[in-house]
């Protein structure tokens, strides 16, 4: 990533002040290329613009922008903004991190925000921090009925490596939704147990072939591990 020079710097600035949506959202795209601790204060700049997709991208920049900053603004914004897709964007971009850390917010944010979207990332990101305390909420998960949600759920325990799940997830196995399917056979992929792999066999000939593909592939990650050469 190279060196920003003030010049560089002071040209995104203006940008991202310009009346011009497209502007401020070029300019925030362009922080890619610019270092974290660079982009930070550019990035604050447009967190509280007008624009709800400009707002949505400046906090996912915060979960790639690693500082000392990025943690706090963006539980403060999971725990007290008004739009539930902006909150939902935080709890998305707090497992980006991966700092532990977050645990506790992201727990608050799935049994307490009343929007399906917040809880979603909230269960997505706990699978990121692959903290084996999420456990008991991502069995609850299972259990609602929003699919994104279970689909949520069950790549999550596969993060964690959960395998005393390994019973509760296989009755996935017959759902009519082939992306819970295909996400159950890249957690039990995760899950080494006699089970897991006869579930894999079995879904190695799913109608689906996103869900044959992922159960072939997955399924001999489990062999691999089982006879290493």
């Amino acid at each position: 990533m190279s060196e920003q020079s003030p010049a560089e710097t002071a040209l995104l600035t203006q940008q991202l002040e310009s009346p011009d949506l497209r502007d401020r959202m070029v300019a925030l795209a362009s922080l890619r290329h610019v270092p974290a601790d660079v982009a930070l204060p550019l990035i604050k700049k447009v967190l509280n613009d007008e624009s709800l997709q400009l707002r949505s991208m400046a906090v996912f920049a915060l979960g790639i922008k690693v500082t000392p900053e990025s943690y706090p603004i963006l539980i403060d914004i999971l725990a007290n903004d008004p739009d539930y897709g902006i909150r939902a964007d935080a709890a998305g971009a707090l497992g980006y991190l991966e700092d532990i850390r977050a645990f506790e917010a992201l727990v608050r944010a799935f049994y307490e925000d009343t929007d399906w979207l917040v809880r979603f990332s909230a269960a997505v990101s706990l699978g990121n921090l692959k903290d084996p305390r999420a456990f008991d909420l991502l069995m609850r998960a299972l259990d609602s009925p929003e699919i994104l949600l279970q689909q949520a759920a069950i790549a999550a325990l596969g993060e964690i490596k959960a395998v005393s799940a390994v019973d509760r997830l296989v009755l996935f196995i017959e759902s009519e939704n082939w992306m819970v399917r295909q996400r159950l056979a890249e957690a039990l992929g995760q899950l080494p147990t006699p089970k897991s792999i006869s579930a894999l066999k079995y879904l190695t000939k799913d109608s689906h072939p996103h869900v044959s593909a992922a159960a072939i592939i997955c399924l001999q990650r489990l062999e691999d591990k089982e006879d290493p050469k």
